[in-house]
């Protein structure tokens, strides 16, 4: 109670403090208007700002909000964007009932386990709802699973070596409980509950084209197989299949005995399509639809939205064209909407 007190107090004296700049901003176009001590500049709107609301409200959020008024004082924004909070106006609604909405702010509980070292950086991140993890690969080869078990974080972490390729994309296999990740040559699987320090699992190479992303296709069928897409920097989209026999059947003879073990890409059918005439930015397999995704910043063939089943035969596919292309895309299944960026 003595907390929404307080906000309240502190949000009135903010809105007439927003009030005051109006009227000054009024008057500096009018030429009505003398500077004097209690001119408000950017630096006291600051710091009036901060003293109201402490570390709730970020610097450019404070920026934004002052530039909006200074620029059109009659369009006053809504208080709530000084903590970066933005409501659509709604027929029939009163502001008296806009002012009364209240803002969440969700709890967070921060890691401070290093996952990366310098010069190094998250390429790719996957939450695992189902067993409370959650799975980051860095640029440079860390891949990193974090367990949420009785509200303590644990975690598995193991650094693939490589000469010069990158890790670009990572994902879980749902079903063989694996990692993926890909890398610019290569498919690693990494074994994430083996007790080596190094970690235990396989890698799959060579691969002719650079790959540039990868998801897992979730299947029902609860069978001892994961299906992956990829993408690569020609435009392709490729679709494997892994079942737990091809780690014992499809080891490369050469491969010399080490934690990792080789498998030839060659032995695997990986159907292919290029869908795209640039890279392949993202690829990702919605449930919800049985389709999947694919963009590009082709201008063209932007993003792609079809069955899997077109990676494997010649149908023409769902395509749409966007300036300057696609660089990410989700889908929302209560709005029923794909959302695309470019």
């Amino acid at each position: 109670a003595l907390e929404s007190i307080d906000f309240k107090n502190a949000l009135e004296q903010f809105q007439n403090l927003v009030e005051k700049m109006i009227i000054q901003k009024t008057k500096e176009r009018s030429g009505l208007y003398t500077k004097d001590d209690d001119e408000i500049d950017y630096n006291k709107f600051y710091t009036t700002t901060q003293t109201l609301f402490g570390p709730a409200v970020k610097d450019q959020n404070v920026q934004a909000f002052f530039r909006k008024i200074m620029s059109n004082p009659d369009e006053r924004p809504e208080w709530t964007e000084i903590f970066g909070c933005f409501t659509g106006k709604r027929d029939g609604m009163s502001s008296s009932s806009k002012e009364s909405m209240v803002l969440l702010v969700s709890e967070k509980q921060q890691i401070t386990h290093s996952v990366v070292k310098r010069k190094d950086l998250i390429k790719g991140i996957v939450k695992v709802p189902l067993l409370h993890f959650t799975v980051t690969a860095s640029q440079r080869g860390v891949i990193t699973v974090f367990s949420k078990q009785r509200k303590f974080f644990f975690y598995y972490s193991f650094y693939f070596h490589q000469d010069t390729a990158w890790i670009t994309g990572c994902d879980f296999l749902p079903n063989l409980k694996y990692v993926v990740a890909v890398t610019e040559s290569t498919i690693i699987l990494w074994d994430y509950k083996s007790k080596e320090s190094e970690g235990n699992g396989f890698v799959m190479k060579p691969m002719k084209n650079c790959l540039l992303c990868v998801c897992t296709v979730t299947m029902a069928d609860n069978l001892a197989r994961d299906t992956i897409l990829m993408g690569d920097d020609k435009g392709y989209v490729y679709l494997l299949t892994i079942t737990s026999d091809d780690f014992i059947m499809k080891q490369s003879k050469s491969a010399k005995a080490s934690q990792f073990k080789v498998l030839d890409s060659e032995s695997f059918d990986i159907p292919k399509r290029k869908l795209h005439d640039d890279w392949v930015g993202k690829v990702k397999y919605f449930s919800a639809l049985k389709r999947f995704g694919s963009c590009s910043t082709d201008n063209i063939n932007s993003f792609v939205l079809d069955d899997i089943k077109r990676l494997e035969d010649h149908l023409p596919v769902k395509e749409f064209s966007v300036p300057k292309g696609v660089n990410a895309f989700t889908y929302c299944g209560k709005a029923k909407v794909i959302v695309t960026g470019g």
